[in-house]
């Protein structure tokens, strides 16, 4: 079943401008494509044009043509484009129909009136694919961002559509359920021969399957249509705020000309002794850097023990420090409790055992609000903290609350908004501002209160590596200049290896590990039990035959440091 755009153009009715431009673009039947592009680059826009919400629920003005199988959509109705098109959305709540789990997954059954037995089977069978087999009694609204997306892809994959669209699938998704995840769309790609769309930042990601062409997509516009060998060889990405694979970044950081012939979609299929005297003259050539260390106490964590049910320990004896000073993250598999930890530390919830110490003082004997004074939390949604229409009022609200004067809050408000790169929208509404944007107002609502300890949870989910990238140099910079100290609560491995210093690796329930970032990076078992992934950093020093793969991470991560 073929996908055809024509001269194709949509704009919103309520924007001025066009979102997608002149769109010509062939998709045919059983190929598999990924859309990558930078927030805003107008790829989710054509992704909904795909599976008929535009025109049929998304209003807005269309020239050209979009045919599927030789229809024009337009002419069609939104149930007989979803018959066509099964989608996977990146906000998966939205998606969610059936009371449990099981439910959810039988619903595209039931729509085509498949007898109980075999529909049964199917669920389970789909289910256990998935690992979810366990948790078709439960409702979906009780489960891990992760584990959410395996339901909306099991509901998927049970419908008898011909193409397949996945907006965002790896998201919310840790390393190995994200590679588990990739493995299965390209399992369903090889065995239904359906034809299968991905639309995702996660571009290295996405690449550990084969993938026939890559889309990129800027500003309305397509930009290339290539293969994956022959847009990694160019400079397309790094012109677009693209990231490219880890091996990449390494090889041409060591002076190596990548071409398309040198096939570099993937690591396995590259003649890495070509490139092997370049790689191991600049792993010699870099000097460690060894940070300073701060044997001054902020946050004790001391045999921590919570369970939401009083059976099942989500955290079971936990206990590690951070010093002022550090830039630290705690990492983890969804679900493993990483954000329980941040939920204990704001007083939201109280520990069954153990205790939190905040500057030598238990903060057990201080409430919420006064925890508050000190230790500044963002959640990984910005709209779950916001209580304000407008920018200026978001970032006073706390020195209102503490009953600040208004001369003070507006010298304070300015000052932390143009540190945010935020001072010219001070008189802007928040709605008008990109998610990326909404993040940093959090952010900015937060060190206006100067906090000593500020914790992020999950500061990149939804954002493109070029706003990903700003955010965290921002957060950097905060930590260097300012002094504060950085705790972030995430699964993503890139952000952790390019920007921490030591993570501190939970899984089911238990402290794994906690050590400096490059020594973790470099123990593949270790990895596995945290539902974590060996970096293509670890498989390059492997196949250099380097003997301490942990001191050529430390390299990289030193050099990304130095060059932003």
């Amino acid at each position: 079943m073929s996908i055809q755009f024509s001269n194709f153009s949509f704009k919103y009715w309520a924007l001025e401008q066009p979102t997608l431009k002149n769109i010509n673009l062939t998709i045919e039947k059983g190929e598999k494509v990924v859309i990558i592009g930078p927030s805003g680059s107008g790829k989710s826009t054509l992704g909904q044009c795909l599976n008929g919400l535009i025109p049929f629920a998304v209003k807005g003005d269309i020239s050209g043509s979009l045919t599927i199988n030789g229809s024009e959509t337009q002419h069609m109705d939104l149930h007989k484009c979803t018959n066509m098109v099964g989608t996977v959305l990146q906000d998966t709540d939205g998606q969610f129909v059936g009371l449990s789990i099981g439910e959810d997954i039988a619903f595209a059954l039931e729509n085509q009136m498949i007898a109980p037995g075999p529909m049964h089977e199917i669920v389970r069978e789909t289910a256990a694919m998935l690992e979810l087999d366990d948790m078709l009694e439960l409702s979906p609204f009780e489960l891990s961002g992760g584990q959410k997306q395996r339901v909306s892809l099991a509901g998927v994959m049970v419908d008898d559509v011909e193409i397949l669209l996945f907006d965002e699938p790896l998201a919310s998704l840790d390393p190995h359920t994200g590679r588990a995840t990739i493995e299965i769309i390209d399992r369903l790609h090889r065995e239904t021969e359906k034809t299968v769309v991905i639309i995702e930042h996660r571009l290295e990601d996405v690449l550990h399957c084969h993938v026939d062409r890559v889309i990129l997509m800027d500003r309305g516009e397509i930009i290339a249509n290539m293969t994956p060998d022959e847009i990694l060889a160019s400079p397309l990405l790094a012109k677009h705020g693209i990231r490219e694979p880890l091996y990449l970044s390494a090889m041409k950081a060591a002076g190596c000309i990548i071409t398309a012939d040198d096939k570099p979609a993937h690591l396995a299929s590259m003649d890495i002794e070509r490139f092997k005297p370049q790689l191991l003259s600049w792993f010699e050539q870099q000097v460690p850097n060894n940070p300073t260390v701060n044997l001054k106490s902020l946050l004790g964590v001391s045999q921590l023990g919570y369970s939401y049910d009083g059976h099942r320990a989500t955290l079971d004896d936990i206990t590690f420090t951070v010093q002022e000073g550090e830039f630290v993250s705690i990492l983890g598999k969804n679900g493993s409790g990483k954000s329980t930890i941040t939920r204990l530390i704001m007083g939201v919830l109280e520990p069954d055992t153990g205790s939190i110490h905040f500057n030598g003082v238990d903060l057990a004997e201080r409430s919420i609000f006064e925890r508050s004074q000190d230790i500044g939390i963002v959640l990984q949604n910005p709209n779950h903290m916001i209580s304000h229409h407008m920018i200026f009022d978001e970032v006073a609200s706390g020195l209102r609350n503490r009953g600040v004067s208004e001369t003070e809050i507006k010298e304070k408000v300015m000052a932390t908004l143009e540190l945010c790169g935020l001072g010219r929208y001070h008189h802007w509404p928040v709605d008008a501002l990109s998610y990326g944007q909404k993040k940093r107002v959090t952010i900015a609502s937060i060190l206006v209160l100067e906090p000593k300890l500020l914790i992020l949870d999950e500061p990149t989910a939804g954002q493109d590596y070029r706003h990903y990238t700003a955010m965290m140099s921002f957060i950097r910079e905060l930590n260097q200049k300012l002094g504060i100290t950085i705790l972030i609560i995430s699964h993503d491995m890139h952000l952790v290896l390019e920007y921490t210093e030591r993570a501190i690796v939970i899984a089911d329930s238990k402290l794994l590990v906690d050590e400096p970032v490059n020594r973790i990076f470099s123990q593949p078992d270790l990895l596995a039990q945290a539902n974590l992934t060996e970096t293509s950093l670890y498989t390059l020093g492997k196949v250099l035959g380097i003997e301490r793969i942990d001191n050529f991470i430390h390299c990289f991560i030193n050099h990304e440091a130095n060059a932003q």
